[in-house]
């Protein structure tokens, strides 16, 4: 079997020219199909998998298309009515982003997800809607033929919104707007999705992200579940002006983060002065180990970096931000 999987390779290597590390991926592939026609696996369970891997490859041949554009995650409820002023807040956050280029990607359903894609338009939102037993169709302001994914499992549709996505808007909402919540952040904190800016959108008059950072502060971060300056991977707005500051400050100087052999990379827009280099050891000392801040170029920085503590990187992040210009 393993001669097939190989003669087949081989055809598809002449035939599209595909790379190495391409290949190998698709050897992956196709070892885990022979090994599955081999085993006795449940069913269900392989229709699962076959309809996650259709889910995901669909939404990531959707997001190549707009690879050269940022873009906005916005979550929050399919309840909030076009009346509320966090509908009209959402409305105005993702028109902002798009005079700024930036795409919307929108969970494509009613409430919040209806106003972000009105707001930012047909031309400027991705949709990625859920299939339900009462069935969620799309809004009117996203164009279904082109620009529409939909899936039936929610943990395909949260790895297609927050995999391609550079920032993330979230509003009010139940049980899913959490889920989604804690999703980004337990990436973020975890390291695996790259760093972006996390803004939590309420009214002026709102208290639901003030209750809910409470509840965070006094019952997780106090019971040492998480630590005392995670939190710090978000900021909470009270209005769409300083929404789209936080989102644009977090790339005013960072552009990318990487790490290779233990050291970590980061793209700047501005290379540092020698004080600003030296202070960050005093600042973020975690990752001054070793040979500790190095700028490589002129838009270059490498530090050590062991592959954890992600927290800290926010912070280097916030600091080199800070720099100004």
């Amino acid at each position: 079997m393993s001669d097939l999987i190989e003669a087949f390779l081989r055809d598809i290597e002449s035939a599209s020219g595909q790379s190495p590390e391409r290949l190998e991926v698709l050897r992956s592939l196709l070892t885990k199909f022979v090994e599955l026609a081999t085993f006795d696996s449940d069913l269900d369970d392989l229709r699962v998998a076959v309809t996650a891997l259709n889910e995901l490859l669909e939404a990531s041949t959707l997001f190549a298309q707009w690879r050269g554009h940022p873009k906005l995650a916005v979550f929050g409820s399919a309840r909030t009515k076009s009346d509320n002023p966090l509908f009209e807040m959402a409305r105005q956050l993702s028109a902002e982003m798009a005079q700024r280029g930036w795409m919307t990607v929108s969970g494509a359903g009613p409430g919040i997800m209806e106003a972000s894609a009105k707001g930012a338009g047909r031309e400027h939102t991705l949709g990625v809607n859920i299939e339900l037993p009462f069935e969620q169709f799309a809004n009117p302001f996203i164009d279904a033929e082109t620009m529409l994914v939909a899936m039936q499992y929610f943990f395909t549709r949260k790895v297609a919104m927050t995999r391609p996505s550079n920032a993330f808007a979230i509003f009010p909402g139940g049980l899913g707007t959490m889920d989604e919540a804690f999703e980004v952040l337990t990436l973020l904190h975890t390291g695996k999705s790259t760093p972006a800016p996390v803004v939590l959108v309420d009214t002026p008059e709102g208290s639901f992200w003030s209750q809910w950072m409470d509840f965070v502060v006094n019952a997780i971060v106090a019971d040492d579940y998480i630590g005392p300056r995670d939190m710090c991977l978000v900021r909470v707005c009270t209005s769409i002006p300083e929404a789209v500051a936080e989102i644009e400050h977090f790339y005013s100087n960072y552009e990318s983060f990487a790490v290779q052999d233990r050291r970590g990379t980061i793209k700047v827009k501005r290379a540092p002065t020698d004080a600003q280099l030296a202070a960050l050891a005093s600042e973020v000392p975690r990752f001054a180990e070793g040979r500790g801040y190095v700028v490589e170029d002129d838009h270059t920085i490498t530090f050590n970096f062991d592959g954890r503590n992600y927290v800290n990187l926010r912070l280097l992040i916030d600091r080199i931000n800070g720099w100004g210009g």
